[in-house]
């Protein structure tokens, strides 16, 4: 199916199942732990062996040699897997730095061997006992230091810089400015699920249990990288504990274990350990952020610039802080860039809504100031500054693919925008009227009470997505595609759709992920999963509804196709019914099919928008900070679930906090790695940290966008909610910290005096 018109009424209009708050289907083996993890797959292939993975202990440098005597000569050992006997890899297009390490060392804990043993005790003890000679170089590890070095960087999808009018000229005259810098920290992704496979070769044919967001990604990759054809690989992940962007790609842990399977020539499992995850895998890069706002007397913005510097190893992509700037905000001059300097820390990737999860902690707390300088109301400041079409589009739409005949003065109109509205709907609900311009000025005993807001944005994406649908003679419906399920709900919005769309019970819906022998989907990552897969399941549907309609016509000459209505099981026509399970055959009737999307994305600019409110307590004395309540309002096209839906959001929230107030990976500045790598040093919100949320979902559907009338809304809620902290505790101390995470540190010496 070809969506490239706008979406009219359909089956799924009927909002029978669709919309409605279904619990989680997998929720059953999730709380009872009988969910297949990819480690814990014991049974799917027998005599399993253990594999340990060795990380550089340099971050920049060669190995002069490796001495695997002991190591080889210990207990249970089977194999050991190096550079020196992997054979010759290729590299996929998604990694930076190679997933085997030797004897270049490009990063601190990259990976250089794999010890297989009989058990995991012997395998790690044996790895400890390989011998490594380095020759250390000197590394940049600094990104402050290495700023000026940064240069604007296109790629697949951001454009490096673009410009609109004269913003120079336009700041300069503006009768009220602000120039400000800010900074965020790097971060880890901290998914409660390692990095772990299961690798087994039949002769030339390797299957993975794995861990990962994107199968059909990684079987490409994993075939790039062995130099096989993608036919000789399986990739198996129908249950992940957590990605946020980490397992979007092949990782050193599936590659380690299928090296280590084919020389140990039996089953190997792996997990990453803890402490190997924060320097082996990806991260978020830290990034330092420039921003200038010029505008009018009465608030009207009339230069922004915004421009943002982040590190990752030659090759690599920046964190592109600047690019939710070129469409938030209304503004007749611009200025927007993004730069990467050459850093020899662990490769810098996705992660937790990329981009705009650091531009916003700068933009927003930009926005709160200037409003400050204008003697104006946040809120009213950001509403005054709307805008119904793209004031800075150097991409197609704005949607993030460069084209070659793009034009920078572009204004593409959003295919629907409630940014105001968000606002408004937030403000009375969270009580912004009864919020005190002036900071330090509200107290609840020891407490410094404080309010915050900020403006929540993530582009819409869409993607080719890909399903099996089969009807059997008991009138049950049965879907397979590669989608994951990351923890987001995919199963039971999958089965929704196809429920609703064929007009059975849910618990008539058996759904099938993650497994490379179905179809390919979108997969799960960058907030483009639920409504690109979902559509894919709907095209699988209305062929599976005309195969139906097909067969009835068999059945009864008298059957009119044409008005033909599926309703409660059944096909009617007219005065006539047949039940589903009567057309369905002795061997039922399957249909595959595939949602590819035309150039509406060009067309339009389709986004999510989201208004954040926080208030914060901050205590007098420490200048320790707690969140006191948050509300998230979102816009973000039909919520096909909303009880799934807001359990995203609240998460989303909760990583909001973490980055505002506690995460950052602390960079040993001598020796090139990340200090605080295990989730006893790197901190991230725990339940008592997090008070009461509220999400509120806008009433809207977005024609445009997918037959679904979906968006995106999982990463929209952590867009914004550093920034709606930040302003919260301003607003309770007067106290401005532009440096994240906001840690106590950075307060105590500028607290009012205590009265």
């Amino acid at each position: 199916m070809i969506f490239d018109t706008p979406a009219s009424n359909n089956p799924i209009d009927q909002l029978k199942v669709i919309g409605q708050p279904a619990s989680r289907i997998d929720g059953p083996l999730k709380t009872t732990g009988t969910a297949p993890y990819a480690y814990d797959r014991f049974n799917v292939i027998p005599n399993q062996a253990y594999g340990y993975v060795l990380g550089s202990a340099i971050a920049k440098g060669r190995i002069v040699s490796m001495n695997l005597s002991a190591a080889s000569a210990y207990p249970g050992v089977i194999s050991i897997v190096t550079a020196q006997n992997a054979g010759k890899l290729g590299k996929g297009d998604f990694n930076t730095a190679a997933l085997l390490g030797g004897p270049e060392i490009q990063h601190y804990h990259q990976a250089i061997a794999v010890v297989v043993a009989e058990t995991f005790e012997q395998a790690r003890a044996a790895a400890h006992l390989i011998q490594v000679k380095y020759a250390r170089s000197k590394g940049l590890f600094d990104l402050a230091a290495e700023k000026s070095k940064g240069v604007a960087k296109d790629d697949a999808n951001t454009i490096a810089k673009s410009a609109v009018g004269n913003f120079a000229n336009a700041f300069q005259s503006a009768t009220v400015q602000l120039d400000s810098s800010y900074s965020t920290a790097h971060q880890s992704h901290s998914m409660l699920e390692p990095h772990a496979t299961i690798a087994s070769w039949d002769g030339d044919q390797l299957t993975l249990w794995t861990s990962n967001q994107m199968i059909a990604w990684a079987v490409a990759e994993v075939a790039k990288t062995l130099r096989i054809s993608k036919e000789k690989v399986r990739v198996i992940s129908p249950y992940i504990g957590g990605g946020f962007g980490a397992k979007l790609f092949l990782r050193s842990d599936a590659l380690m274990a299928a090296l280590a399977a084919r020389t140990a020539q039996r089953p190997v499992k792996l997990s990453l350990q803890r402490a190997l995850i924060a320097n082996n895998t990806t991260h978020r890069s830290a990034t330092i952020q420039r921003l200038r706002i010029g505008a009018t007397k009465d608030g009207q913005i009339t230069a922004i610039g915004h421009e943002s510097w982040s590190g990752n190893l030659l090759g690599g992509s920046p964190e592109a802080g600047a690019v939710q700037t070129r469409a938030l905000y209304a503004g007749a001059n611009r200025l927007t860039s993004n730069y990467v300097s050459l850093l020899d820390l662990p490769e810098a990737n996705a992660m937790r809504a990329p981009n705009e999860a650091s531009g916003l902690a700068a933009l927003e707390s930009a926005m709160d100031e200037m409003a400050e300088k204008l003697d104006m109301d946040p809120i009213k400041f950001r509403i005054k500054n709307d805008t119904q079409v793209v004031p800075d589009s150097p991409s197609k739409a704005g949607s993030g693919e460069a084209k070659a005949d793009a034009k920078p003065n572009q204004h593409p109109p959003f295919s629907i925008r409630q940014l105001t509205k968000c606002f408004q709907t937030g403000a009375e609900r969270f009580g912004w009227n009864k919020r005190i311009s002036k900071p330090g000025q509200v107290r609840d005993g020891r407490w410094l009470v404080g309010m915050g807001t900020a403006s929540a944005y993530r582009e819409n994406v869409v993607m080719k997505s890909a399903a099996r649908v089969r009807l059997d003679n008991r009138g049950h419906i049965t879907v397979e595609t590669d989608m994951t399920d990351i923890g987001t709900g995919s199963y039971t919005i999958i089965a929704q759709t196809a429920a609703e769309m064929m007009s059975v019970p849910l618990e008539k819906v058996t759904v099938r992920l993650g497994d490379s022998s179905f179809p390919a989907s979108s997969g799960s990552g960058g907030q483009w999963g639920g409504n690109s897969s979902t559509s894919g399941v709907y095209a699988a549907c209305i062929k599976l509804r005309e195969a139906v309609a097909e067969q009835a016509k068999a059945m009864d000459a008298k059957f009119n196709i044409k008005d033909a209505v599926f309703s409660d099981g059944q096909i009617l026509s007219g005065s006539r019914s047949i039940p589903l399970a009567n057309l369905a055959g002795s061997r039922g009737l399957t249909v595959e099919d595939s949602i590819e999307f035309g150039d509406l994305d060009k067309r339009y600019q389709q986004s999510t928008f989201g208004a954040h409110f926080v208030e914060v307590g901050v205590d007098a004395a420490t200048g320790e900070i707690r969140i006191r309540r948050m509300l998230a309002v979102c816009a973000a096209g039909r919520i096909l679930n909303p009880k799934t839906a807001r359990s995203q959001v609240i998460g989303a929230m909760t990583m909001g906090v973490g980055a505002a107030l506690m995460e950052g990976l602390e960079v040993d500045k001598r020796y090139g790695f990340f200090v605080n790598h295990d989730l006893a040093g790197y901190e991230v919100p725990v339940h008592a940290d997090i008070p009461h949320q509220e999400v509120i979902f806008l009433d809207e559907t977005d024609s445009i966008s997918s037959p679904m009338k979906a968006k995106g809304v999982g990463e929209l809620g952590i867009c914004g909610v550093a920034a709606a902290i930040a302003n919260a505790v301003y607003n309770a101390t007067g106290v401005r910290v532009r440096d994240y995470p906001i840690t106590l540190d950075k307060l105590i010496d500028k607290m009012p005096t205590l009265v």
